[in-house]
Parts: structure tokens; sequence; C-alpha cells
């Protein structure tokens, strides 16, 4: 068993340093990770293999069931993670001991105790079915939006291409960054530090000390997470958002346009809900300080200075016309657009139906939100050039065993490493079939070769930028706005083909980002190299089959799926996260940027943005020169700062102010005033708080939901803010909503 956080223990099989000077800089991870290692424990076990897979069979077949629901849910792996502790020591007991010789190895179904090396491989193959079947579901995003939206014959073999390659593209990528993103200490990756708290909750045993221990402290706040949760996700589902603004005022439209946490700027409004807390920006009891103060920062400029003088102001795009917050597309006339009305039967463009229908508008924060996309994507570009470029040019030219290592990083040069060719393959083999695709199937895809190539060489530009920015503040800046504007240009009226391009120039990048944390908790909690490897390219593989395979018996077998108009009022199947990619689709390939953001478009003064983001690390990165005693000036992130009004929609204004106020609470005052408190359970909490309500989730899913058996009464409409939704224009006239002279 490994010693506790700082203790010196050696053994024959074990490693710790005598001095401090070895340990991990990052206080939270010198708090929380252990600094010793036993290389005797067996990983690569029979164990881990059933309850690995079986693991990440489980969570993408329910990650990729839930996301049609109107009402989505992301099981994360802590689920999984919670359930084969009892297993896997079940399995320890009864399974034979025997050992057998097999092509020379010893080999036996039972090694000895259940151990918390077997417990973190199986977590990493259930984080394959997370980050493939959960969050958005990128890859079967796409498909979905081919085979449901635009009614495409989209082949089986070409889908499953589509999600195989790129999944193993970004697992290529992640394989070429791992110098960079996971051996440094510096790059510590904040979210795997609660995992690694709850890793050392579920097997190490606390010595005495006052007040509850880590295990039971865990069971409490889970048991109280799962029956809390039946409130916000059945009984009262009003707490999901709570919007008292609207109850005080309630036939005043500015008023509910203020305080709607749906559909307004949600001033006032809270949730008491984790899952809204958490839905979008992760935990925040797992993120640092200093990125909470960034977000919010920018939150606080976004949501209640510039959208406001936007809106009632200067009605900055004609935003009156249109509610102040909706991911809807609309008309000149304040109504929804209709996108059937200037779509050709190849799925192109119709230039002359366009011009007669009318243009395309978007709501005044809808609009706003895509421009900080602009100017996030050159200001991540600037702050790592700036801030970290020095140290990537040097580890560039470098040998790794120049590198600063930390004990963890000394712990694991016992292993043996994995040859970069081993990644290089993958990489190559995913590009080589990507491109063949495109010739095969170019009338469905849309997008030509050299599209394709393009795409990768904006991943690969990126991948390293963003994720220096979320290894230090787990925040990771999307570019999903810049992958489409960019192809949208030079492929315009093209929605697959912009389509396909983000999945290969974005989403590969995702997906290397999960890698790379999941080696980093392996790094942490020393796991072989080869043994991650494996796991990690299992576990995609089997992760892309199962996706696709629900996904395409969902498209097949439920009639009229995401489509709103045809289904039955009461329908669950209306896919609310597809649409934003249709949505999306719409907006950079069907009408094209050059329509909405070029000379002449309404949304032309945008684009300056990708010159402002460029130009506004400069000054911070100046002053930490001139300053360098002030050690709170590189703390200022402009990225993480943008990030704060990112994903809106379809986050809205209240998810991100509870995370904020969640976060303050809990990283500032007690990490402040409780240390101790912070150190031993805080991790813990958010691990508990996770797991309780997803279970209590996928129960009243199948117990009560899935059977149509849902409650009807004041506590369960979700905002009374109907007015919220209303434009301001005067003449405009919207079914449900007063008409201004």
């Amino acid at each position: 068993m490994a010693a506790k956080t700082g203790e010196v223990h050696k053994s024959s099989g074990d490693y710790a340093s005598d001095t401090g000077e070895d340990r991990c800089p990052v206080e939270e991870v010198a708090l929380v990770v252990p600094e010793t290692d036993d290389p005797s424990l067996p990983v690569m076990t029979f164990r881990a293999w059933f309850l690995g897979v079986t693991s990440c069979v489980l969570l993408i077949f329910l990650n990729t069931f839930f996301t049609y629901r109107t009402q989505p849910l992301v099981i994360s792996a802590i689920l999984m993670q919670i359930v084969v502790l009892p297993i896997g020591k079940f399995m320890a007991r009864i399974l034979p001991r025997t050992e057998y010789r097999i092509f020379g190895y010893m080999f036996s179904l039972n090694p000895g105790p259940f151990n918390m090396k077997e417990h973190v491989i199986i977590t990493i193959f259930a984080n394959c079915g997370v980050s493939i079947g959960g969050g958005d579901a990128y890859s079967i995003g796409a498909i979905t939006v081919m085979k449901a939206y635009y009614k495409q014959n989209l082949s089986f073999l070409c889908g499953f291409l589509i999600v195989l390659t790129t999944q193993v593209l970004g697992y290529g990528w992640a394989g070429m960054l791992r110098r960079y993103l996971v051996d440094p200490v510096e790059m510590w990756w904040p979210s795997n530090v609660a995992q690694v708290s709850l890793f050392r909750a579920l097997h190490e045993k606390d010595h005495k000390t006052k007040g509850l221990t880590r295990m039971r402290f865990f069971l409490i706040a889970m048991a109280a997470s799962f029956a809390y949760y039946a409130l916000p996700g059945y009984l009262f589902t009003i707490l999901t958002f709570f919007s008292w603004v609207c109850w005080v005022w309630p036939n005043s439209i500015t008023a509910q346009q203020v305080g709607s946490a749906y559909h307004g700027l949600g001033m006032g409004a809270f949730t008491f809900d984790w899952a809204g807390i958490s839905a979008y920006h992760g935990s925040p009891l797992v993120t640092p300080w200093s990125s909470i103060v960034n977000v919010g920062v920018g939150f606080i400029m976004f949501i209640y200075i510039i959208v406001p003088l936007c809106y009632w102001k200067y009605n900055t795009f004609d935003a009156r016309k249109f509610p102040i917050f909706s991911n809807q597309l609309f008309k000149s006339d304040g109504h929804k657009y209709d996108t059937t009305k200037v779509l050709t039967p190849q799925f192109d463009l119709n230039v002359a139906a366009y011009e007669s229908y009318g243009k395309l508008y978007l709501s005044p924060l809808f609009a706003l939100s895509i421009g900080s996309g602009f100017a996030r994507f050159t200001a991540t570009l600037t702050h790592v050039a700036l801030f970290h470029g020095r140290d990537i040019v040097k580890q560039s030219r470098e040998a790794m065993s120049n590198v600063k290592l930390d004990i963890h990083a000394k712990l694991m040069k016992k292993y043996k490493q994995v040859p970069q060719w081993w990644f290089l393959i993958l990489l190559v083999g995913s590009i080589a079939v990507s491109l063949l695709m495109s010739f095969i199937w170019k009338d469905d895809v849309q997008l030509p070769w050299w599209g394709m190539l393009f795409a990768f060489g904006l991943a690969w530009i990126v991948t390293l930028p963003i994720g220096v920015i979320q290894a230090t503040t787990n925040q990771q800046p999307g570019y999903d706005i810049i992958a489409q504007f960019i192809i949208g240009y030079i492929l315009p009226g093209k929605p697959i083909a912009n389509l396909l391009f983000k999945i290969y120039g974005r989403i590969s990048t995702v997906h290397a980002l999960s890698f790379l944390s999941d080696l980093k908790l392996g790094h942490y909690m020393k796991i072989p190299p080869r043994c991650m490897y494996v796991a990690q390219l299992v576990g995609t593989l089997v992760s892309a089959i199962v996706n696709l395979g629900v996904a395409w018996w969902m498209l097949e077998s439920i009639e009229n799926i995401c489509d709103v108009e045809a289904l039955h009022p009461d329908s669950p199947w209306t896919c609310p996260k597809y649409r934003v990619t249709f949505d999306a689709s719409v907006i950079w390939g069907l009408i094209g940027p050059r329509r909405l953001f070029g000379p002449g478009g309404l949304y032309r003064n945008l684009i300056w943005l990708f010159l402002i983001g460029a130009v506004l690390p400069v000054p911070i990165w100046a002053l930490s020169k001139i300053f360098p005693e002030k050690k709170w000036i590189p703390l200022i992130n402009i990225p993480v700062i943008s990030y704060g009004f990112a994903g809106m929609p379809p986050a809205t204004p209240t998810n991100i102010a509870s995370w904020l106020i969640t976060g303050a609470i809990f990283n500032f005052f007690v990490f402040k005033y409780h240390k101790s408190w912070w150190q031993k359970y805080n991790y813990i909490l958010s691990a508990a708080l996770d797991a309780g309500t997803a279970f209590m989730g996928v129960l009243l899913f199948f117990a009560l939901q899935n059977e149509g058996k849902n409650l009807k009464w004041w506590g369960t409409q979700l905002d009374h803010c109907p007015l919220a939704s209303c434009p301001t224009e005067p003449g405009i006239v919207v079914h449900g909503c007063p008409v201004f002279q």
C-alpha cells in the first residue's frame, strides 16, 4: 500500500524523496498525490481487462443513449470507478489462484488482492466511454445531423470510419505531445487531483485522526447527493434554475429578460442542482482559484456590461428584434429561420432561394458569444507563445533528460517507455484512412482530400497551446467556431464539409486532450506507460464500435428522431445538443461566414476581435517582465477570461454564475481558512457529488422517466419567465408576446 503523502517509505520496490527538493512545486499536487510507488503490483490483470472493457461498453452505451434526449445526461467515469471496487474485491475472493504458463509467461486469473493500479487502469478504460460518448458525442453529432436533419443516405462503413479515425487521430496527437503536456511538472491537469484523491480514499486506510475518514466522508456525501438529486431531477425541478426575479415582476419583459435563467441573463438566478453547476465548465471544486477569478472577470464583463449595452442602449445587430438569449436562427421579422427553404437536394446552398427568402439573423448574445470565440482563438496562441513559448522551444531542442523532474517523473523512469513510433503508426494510419474516405465517399462527406490535410494541420497547430491552458487552469478554450469559420470561407454553401472539417480539425484535439489528461493520471498513479498505451488504444476501439452501433440503432429505429415538428409533444427524443450542431452547420457551412461576417455582412465588425484577442495578452506579459516580483500578474489569463462567456448557448449565464460562486466558496474561503479540511475532503466531495447525481439520474430515468411517469405541477415547470424570449423592437409580431408600438 502506498504511503501517506509526504511520508518517506522505502522498501525493495519503493522509492521516495528524503528532501523537499523533488516535490512537485504545485501545492495541490504535493498535498494530494502520493510520492511513493510499488512496482510489484500487477496492473493488466484479468480483472482489469474484464471490468475495464465492461465499464467502457456500459458508459459509451448510456452516454450515447442519453444525448438524444430532451434532458441529456452525461454519466462520468466516477460512477464506474465506484461500482467496480466491490466487484473487483469480490472477484479477488472467488477466482481461482491457479497459475498457468502461456507463451513463456505466468498467468493467473487471480494474482492477489484487488489493488489501486488495477482500479486506475479500469478507470482509464471507462474514461474512453465518457470522452467519446459523453459530452457532445462529437463524431456521432455530425453523423446524426447528416442522417436526421439533412436526411443523407450515409453508409454504415463510412460512418464507422468517421468515428474511428477521429478517435485514433486524437490518440496520435496525444502521443506526439506527451513530452510537453504530461512530463513537465507545471502541467498538472487539476481535474486529475480529484481522481487521485478518490482513489486514495477508496483504497488507503486513514491513520486515526479527528473527524471522519475520507472513505466514510465520501459515502455520506454521495448518499446525500444521491437523495437530494431526486428533487431537482424529478420531484421539484424548478430547483434546477431558480428565477425569482420573474416572480416579482411577472408582467415585465425587461425584468424577465434580465432574470430568466433559461432565456435571459440570469441576474439573481441560481441553480441548486449540482448537474447544473458542473454542466459546462466541470466541477468548480477542482478548478484553481486563479482560473475561477479569470473566468469570473470575463463573465461579469460580458453578461453584466457588454450584452446589456449592445441590447438596450445601442441595439447592436438589430438585437431587439430577437430574444436576448437563444440558440435559434431567425429571419429579419423575428420568426425562426426555415433552412429547408434554401437547401438543394445535393445539400448545398440554393443562392437564388436564399436571396428570395431572406438573410439569417442570430440572437444578440449568440452573436457576441461567436465574436468572443474569435478573440479567444488568437489570444490563446499569443498567450502560450509569450508565457510558455521559450519552454516549448527548449524542450523541442533538448533531450528529455534535461527536463526538470519531480518525484513522480523519477518514479516513472523505472518503467519501459512507449516508443514514439507506436503513436506515429496510429497517426499516419488514421490520416491515410481519412484521405481514402474523402475519395471513396466524396459526395457524402463533401470535404476534399486537401480539406482533410488542412484540418490535420490546424489540429496540430492548436492542440499544444490549448493543452497548456487546460493542463494549468482546468479550462479548455475551444476553437470550434474558428475551424468552421475557416472552412466556411474556403468551401461556402457546403454544410456537410463544414461538419467534417470541424471533426478532424477541432474534435480530434478534444480527444487528444482527454487522452493526455488520462496519461497524466497514469503518471501520478505510477501506471507503466505501456499498460496505459494498451488500455487507451483498446478503449478507443471498443468505444468507437459501440458508439456508432448505438447511435445507428436509434437513428434507424426511432421514428422522426430529432424532428421536433413531427414528434409527439411528449416525446423525449428531441436531440437539443444536436440541434446546436445543426445550427452551426447552417451558420458556417450552408450560409457561410462571407455572407454573415464579410463585407456588407451584418456581423462584419466582429472580425476585429481576431486582432483584439491577439493583442490583449501582450501588455499582461510585458507587465509580468517589468514587475517580476508581482506574482499575480502572470495569473491574468486572457484566454481563460474569454472562457467566462464561452459555450453560451447552450450554457446559460446561470450555469456559469453558479459555478463561479461554488468555486469561490471552496477554492478561496475553505482553502484559505480551513486548509486541512480542504486537503482531506475537497476533492472527495467533488467526486461524491458527481457520483450521487449520476446514480440517481440513471435510477430516475429507467424507473420513472423512461416509463413516461413525469410529474406536472408548478414546481416542475422549469422556468416561470414566459416573456423572456420576446422581442422588444416596435412592430415585431411573435406568437405569445406583446407587440410594441
